[in-house]
């Protein structure tokens, strides 16, 4: 039987029964997805998570929880969840600052922390040093800060003055 197709089409044997195959396996599956699988179709439901949300309120009530810490409490939840924090735009994002801008004898936390590569922390430390040994008479002092080593001195002390 191939032969003689083969003969009348032009394809090699092993091509025809590839292309059977093929054919067959095509016809399977409309016939599949057209008669046996139409009818095993779920449609899409939507789910209105709503109701859940009040049991949960209800049972912080019950817990004698008032209406402010319910919210303060949800709305914490939808912060952690949405990965947001209550810092303002400017300082979660580095400004970008010119060189020797920065009063270290007068900078303020928020203002330290404008520099990259001074973080919370940092800043606390060269402020508490400065409370605790006076004003900064020379950029070199900072190294003697808790958590500032020499490479990180380089990195941010061309932002720095003293006055």
């Amino acid at each position: 039987m191939f032969k003689k197709l083969s003969v009348k089409t032009g394809f090699t044997e092993t091509e025809l029964k590839v292309l059977f195959f093929l054919l067959g396996i095509f016809l399977a599956g409309f016939i599949y997805v057209r008669f046996i699988k139409a009818g095993s179709v779920t449609p899409y439901k939507e789910f209105d998570y709503s109701k859940e949300e009040n049991q949960l309120i209800k049972s912080w009530q019950d817990d004698s929880l008032d209406e402010a810490s319910i919210s303060s409490q949800t709305d914490s939840v939808k912060k952690r969840v949405l990965e947001l924090n209550d810092k303002p735009y400017e300082l979660s994002a580095k400004k970008e600052i010119q060189e020797k801008s920065i009063n270290l004898n007068t900078a303020t936390k928020e203002e330290l922390m404008y520099i990259k590569g001074i973080g919370a922390k940092t800043a606390e430390n060269i402020i508490t040093f400065r409370d605790m040994n006076g004003k900064f008479t020379n950029l070199n002092d900072l190294m003697k800060v808790k958590g500032i080593g020499t490479v990180k001195y380089q990195k941010f002390s061309k932002y720095l003055y003293l006055k």
